[in-house]
């Protein structure tokens, strides 16, 4: 199994916009055969800040998922909303 974590410092200005975008791309991963989890979750502190948490079957099934065109869609919007990105990907150690 492959986790992806991703944390999301978002545009306050643009928080309902990214919300839309960020949950539309997790329930079209969700729907992946290789992705086991896709989860949006916001910051309880600082309403500004999100976390994607994935988890997908493999390294190929992450890799097809980042084919996708709703993660191509992601692609081109989320720069409009995202101040800053960290990210971690990598096997499942236990």
């Amino acid at each position: 199994m492959v986790n992806v974590i991703v944390l999301l410092e978002v545009d306050p200005q643009q928080i309902d916009s990214f919300i839309s975008l960020a949950l539309e791309n997790a329930a079209a991963s969700r729907q992946e055969p290789g992705c086991l989890r896709f989860e949006v979750s916001r910051d309880a502190s600082q309403a500004n800040l999100f976390a994607l948490s994935e988890s997908y079957r493999d390294p190929a099934a992450m890799e097809a998922h980042y084919m996708t065109p709703h993660v191509a869609k992601w692609r081109e919007n989320a720069p409009k909303f995202v101040l800053k990105r960290w990210a971690a990907k990598g096997e499942v150690l236990g």
